[in-house]
């Protein structure tokens, strides 16, 4: 295999690991919500935080490091508009993601305690996890952008 085909292929592979954890793991994080049991809180929330260090962020750092060499090898200019659109929303989707890792950390330490304390969730907990169902649909629908941008290549501003 080529070098392209090499960073296509890692390309492909990383977008759909940074698709599906985030899909994945946001789906177990909201089904949590709706449970009283602390403890099943507490598993969803460690393997969400803990999913997120293994699997999104090597995506995180991947997807960009890929998509530069392909942009080089494809002959693209990395000033293409639909290039930039696409910069703007990886960006955007990052922005969101950082502060829903640090909201799941927090989450995370919440259920711990109260679980630890044998004690209610504060009412901050509520709050927190609000933020998090709120930031993650910018996040979601900027890398369906993303996809969508890297599939058709559209002509932009033209």
């Amino acid at each position: 295999m080529d070098m392209y085909m090499t960073l296509k292929t890692l390309h492909i592979l990383s977008s759909t690991v940074l698709f599906g954890t985030g899909l994945g793991i946001a789906f177990f994080m909201f089904r949590s919500y709706f449970t009283q049991d602390l403890m099943q809180k507490l598993y969803a929330a460690q393997n969400t935080v803990l999913a997120d260090y293994m699997f999104t962020l090597p995506a995180v750092i991947i997807q960009p490091a890929t998509g530069l060499g392909l942009i080089h090898l494809s002959g693209y200019e990395w000033n293409e508009p639909w290039l930039l659109v696409t910069y703007g929303l990886y960006i955007l989707a990052g922005l969101c993601w950082l502060p829903v890792v640090w909201l799941q950390i927090q989450m995370k330490n919440l259920v711990k305690a109260a679980a630890l304390k044998k004690e209610p969730l504060p009412a901050i907990y509520q709050t927190y996890f609000k933020l998090w169902f709120i930031l993650g649909w910018p996040a979601f629908l900027g890398l369906i952008g993303v996809f969508y941008l890297m599939t058709a290549k559209p002509y932009l501003w033209g």
